[in-house]
């Protein structure tokens, strides 16, 4: 039987602001990437977060983004790759200590919005998070979109990674994500996303907003828990996947 992950970002509410359907869509993935402060996210909701994902068994990931609370970290920031490795390594020993305090063990870590894109395509940025990462911890896992410049850099310096891929997200002709300000980059209709990670994770390809067919590797799908959807999307991945003969773990059990 097929194994693979199914992540979600939560911990991204802040303050008196709440973001997310987390307690009830904790309850049907593996692993959760936690926003880490920078992006979003603030101590209560840390230690809150990481809480819940052990009351339910899913894996703890770090979320760690550019500085940009009014952005929610999805705006491209010109950095050094020395500040994107402090950057990195910063928010992974704030979340750790939740981890650390509620006696669980933080499993992964995956990067955030454009920090995350910005990546997949920079081999120096990329080389700055997995050094950050590596040097903090060389056993967490990079997860990562699949065929990014992060699962190289990974590679190169002795980290494990995890391909991920996007239940909700369209794709270019080179496997990178439609950027959010282009018409049809977020899937809206469910059947159809739904769909698209049977065949991702069956087949190992997914269609591009062009037509075109992109091979990728799915070793985790993201799904994103702020949707007004997002618990009957969750249940129904899940429910898919397992008709489909492929199991859900998570990432610690896979990689």
């Amino acid at each position: 039987m097929k194994k693979v992950d199914l992540n979600c970002d939560l911990g991204e509410s802040f303050g008196n602001y709440k973001l997310g359907l987390d307690e009830e869509v904790i309850k049907y993935i593996s692993s959760a990437n936690v926003a880490c402060g920078f992006h979003a996210s603030d101590p209560l909701v840390m230690q809150k977060t990481v809480s819940l994902a052990k009351e339910f068994g899913v894996c703890v990931g770090a979320h760690p983004g550019f500085p940009d609370l009014v952005g929610f970290g999805r705006r491209n920031m010109n950095v050094s790759p020395q500040e994107a490795k402090a950057f990195v390594q910063y928010q992974i020993g704030a979340l750790d200590a939740f981890c650390k305090a509620s006696g669980t063990k933080l499993c992964h870590v995956k990067p955030h919005g454009a920090l995350y894109n910005m990546a997949g395509k920079d081999e120096a940025l990329a080389n700055a998070i997995c050094e950050g990462i590596y040097e903090y911890n060389r056993e967490l896992i990079l997860l990562c979109l699949s065929g990014s410049k992060m699962i190289d850099a990974a590679k190169n310096i002795g980290l494990r990674a995890a391909s991920e891929v996007f239940a909700d997200r369209a794709y270019e002709d080179d496997g990178s994500l439609v950027a959010r300000s282009k018409p049809g980059a977020v899937i809206t209709d469910e059947d159809i996303a739904v769909s698209r990670v049977v065949e991702m994770v069956k087949k190992g390809s997914v269609r591009s907003i062009n037509g075109n067919t992109v091979e990728i590797k799915a070793d985790s799908i993201c799904l994103h828990g702020d949707g007004i959807k997002a618990v009957e999307f969750a249940k129904r991945i899940r429910v898919e996947l397992q008709n489909n003969d492929v199991e859900i773990v998570s990432l610690n059990e896979l990689i």
